[in-house]
């Protein structure tokens, strides 16, 4: 381990092998950290958190910290973090509000500067969260999402798979897979084409989500008209089947 002498690590923490923690860090004494993981100077780990391997926390980011949920009594509640992501400067990541409740981080997210991910959120991998981009309690975010600069999703709401929130949006309801939102409130605008692309989707299957894209938001159809026809679709692609379950699952409806 390289541990700087300045830093306060509590007695309880528990730091693998070849974690380097850096000047005036904290460690909190229910700590958990990961092998290989860099804590830069002036960076806090706080409450019961886990904080997996490889994983990069730049100064002044702040994880595990107690919910801002007012509801709050003081419950036991905790952060688990998996591998392999980045923690910019000034980003906050909550623990849990009620009793034995976590917030929860995939592996190889990317958090920018200023970043907030409140108490309960639940997020997947390949998340790309942008400077000033927040969370409120009990989001759910699934991969390869991209939540762009100063945007923001409100309590409650789910992301889909591959979808983006453009920049300075609001989400007050859910986010399709595969969707691009935009606006305030945030309103579908697109399937994300270029995320598609981007992670090497077949061109059927483009064109399959394009397909959703225009029979939910460009047809003649309502919405249960809509998704009966999605249903037809069902068994051509798993895309088909994603946004299905989406829908199907939303509590708060969809953008």
């Amino acid at each position: 381990m390289n541990i700087h002498p300045t830093a306060i690590i509590e007695n309880g923490a528990q730091i693998a092998d070849g974690v380097t923690i850096g000047p005036f860090a904290f460690i909190g004494n229910n700590v958990t950290i990961g092998s290989k993981t860099v804590i830069q100077h002036h960076a806090s780990i706080e409450g019961y958190t886990i904080l997996g391997e490889h994983n990069m926390v730049f100064p002044y980011a702040c994880l595990g910290g107690q919910t801002q949920d007012l509801k709050y009594i003081g419950d036991q509640t905790g952060l688990e973090i998996s591998h392999h992501n980045i923690f910019r400067e000034y980003v906050t990541i909550h623990s849990g509000t009620k009793e034995g409740s976590v917030t929860k981080i995939g592996h190889h997210n990317a958090f920018l500067a200023y970043a907030h991910v409140a108490h309960d959120c639940i997020l997947g991998n390949h998340i790309i969260m942008s400077s000033l981009a927040a969370l409120a309690g009990h989001v759910r975010v699934g991969d390869y999402v991209n939540i762009a600069w100063n945007a923001g999703v409100h309590q409650f709401c789910r992301v889909g798979d591959y979808a983006m929130l453009a920049a300075s949006s609001k989400a007050l309801m859910d986010i399709l897979p595969f969707m691009l939102a935009e606006g305030q409130p945030a309103k579908t605008r697109y399937f994300n084409k270029i995320n598609l692309q981007r992670h090497q989707f077949a061109q059927t299957d483009i064109e399959h989500v394009k397909n959703i894209y225009r029979i939910l938001f460009h047809s003649k159809y309502n919405r249960s008209e809509a998704f009966g026809q999605l249903e037809q679709y069902q068994q051509i692609s798993n895309v088909y089947e994603t946004v299905i379950r989406a829908i199907q699952s939303s509590q708060r409806g969809f953008c």
